[in-house]
């Protein structure tokens, strides 16, 4: 097997594109299947190896792992184009559903479609929470750090930063006091008979550590990702809209640690409560978009971007701010990305030999679980009840339901989407479109 051309390549990362539904572990299965199975353009360990690298990486890491595949095959301009075309119809989906929600949100069959989604959704991110939770709660003290960071984030209200760092230093340091308890799972594989494995083993130069390399690398794609920012900072100053979208979702690309889900209960929170680019709803609603259409889950900032650019145009026509809102959140979100690849993949396999790291990302994974249990419970309460609050008791934060505004039909989608999901393994985007259409059925009537 040879080595493929860049116009092979560019075709497959096309068409991975518009067909990576499911979710990052749905997308890496996918790309295996295509990569290694069918075209073994690389072998199982050199896979592997790029995927735990990925891992320790913020960020969503099915995107970072098809830049880095492309980058191994085809150099800095392969892993653009890989990172670049699993992103690109997703974007372009999303763009035009938020557009649609923004323009035609209130009327009354668009609201009862996503009614019907948002009841969904919440089935799904409790289902994030067993599927991840089975896998990474392997012993008491990993329970105790899912649990940790659930009581850190539901109720004392810790920045999700902060606990995704602490989770990280109890895992390298308690490495040294109690390593089986810290151990990660580990990947086994064969040799592996790729053509990119041959390449590596003929010892390409852009394999190779540079220092320099890294150093004009790193320049180029900061300057890249922060100079739009640095700029609007300047020009309208920071108490804008375009400047805040874009400081925030630069800082949220440093720390989304442990994948899409437990990054949105950081962004969700936030959006939310203490920027209001949109309401719980509404961040249901797009959470619903990203999980139908192509592309990494962590689009849904991009809706998240639109309402905000929408509703706060300046002098732009709306559509417009929207429009370049999204684009700039979708930049700031993903450029780092490709910076993390391009800069850091030479050296994959010295930072895959240090053990305190593995146990790092161990202990990082179990706290995730508690994360994302924070994200469904805080959810749950919104799509359930019309009215919640959130009221200070002493040093805890307690939710305090108006039980009056409960509303029966959201639980009933909710429950069954769950029967659906657990009970006969229906398939995501099946469960999302019957709650849908039921939901839809049920708000049209009522």
């Amino acid at each position: 097997m040879n080595k493929p051309s860049f116009v092979e390549a560019f075709r497959l990362w096309a068409r991975l594109g518009f067909v990576n539904f499911g979710g990052p572990a749905a997308q890496i299965a996918m790309m295996h299947r295509m990569v290694v199975d069918e075209r073994r353009w690389i072998g199982e360990t050199r896979f592997l190896h790029a995927l735990n690298f990925c891992t320790l990486l913020p960020g969503p890491e099915a995107q970072q792992l098809a830049t880095y595949i492309g980058w191994l095959l085809h150099r800095t301009w392969g892993g653009i184009v890989a990172g670049s075309m699993f992103i690109l119809p997703g974007y372009a989906c999303i763009m035009a559903l938020s557009w649609l929600y923004a323009v035609h949100g209130e009327v009354p069959a668009v609201a009862a479609l996503f009614y019907g989604l948002q009841c969904a959704i919440l089935a799904i991110v409790f289902q994030a929470v067993v599927r991840i939770g089975t896998r990474a709660l392997k012993n008491a003290a990993m329970v105790t750090l899912a649990a940790l960071a659930f009581v850190a984030l539901f109720f004392l209200h810790i920045p999700f930063p902060v606990v995704v760092i602490a989770a990280g230093l109890t895992g390298f340091f308690g490495h040294r006091m109690a390593p089986d308890l810290f151990r990660g799972s580990g990947h086994g594989g064969g040799k592996g008979d790729g053509a990119a494995d041959r390449i590596l083993d003929d010892g390409a130069d852009h394999l190779t550590p540079s220092a320099s390399h890294a150093i004009r690398v790193a320049l180029i794609g900061t300057t890249l990702w922060l100079g739009p920012v640095v700029l609007l900072w300047s020009v309208f100053g920071w108490q804008s809209t375009w400047t805040q979208l874009g400081v925030f979702f630069s800082e949220m690309a440093v720390v989304t640690f442990g994948g899409a889900y437990a990054v949105l209960a950081y962004v969700a929170q936030e959006a939310v409560n203490h920027y209001a680019w949109v309401t719980p709803e509404e961040m249901l609603s797009g959470l619903a978009l990203a999980e139908t259409t192509p592309g990494p889950l962590i689009l849904v900032v991009q809706f998240v971007g639109f309402l905000a650019g929408y509703r706060d145009p300046g002098t732009l026509d709306p559509s417009l701010a929207g429009f370049l809102a999204a684009t700039l959140v979708v930049w700031v979100t993903f450029v780092p990305s490709f910076l993390w690849i391009l800069v850091g993949a030479p050296y994959v396999e010295r930072l895959r030999g240090l053990p305190q790291l593995d146990a790092a990302l161990t202990a990082i994974t179990a706290a995730i679980v508690g994360v994302i249990l924070n994200l469904a419970v805080w959810f749950a309460l919104h799509v359930i009840f019309a009215d919640v609050k959130f009221v200070d008791a002493g040093w805890l934060t307690l939710p305090r339901p108006n039980f009056s505004t409960l509303d029966p039909a959201a639980l009933v989608l909710a429950l069954a989407s769950a029967v659906a999901l657990f009970r006969f393994k229906r398939g995501m985007v099946e469960t999302l479109a019957a709650s849908a259409i039921l939901g839809m059925a049920w708000k049209l009537l009522a």
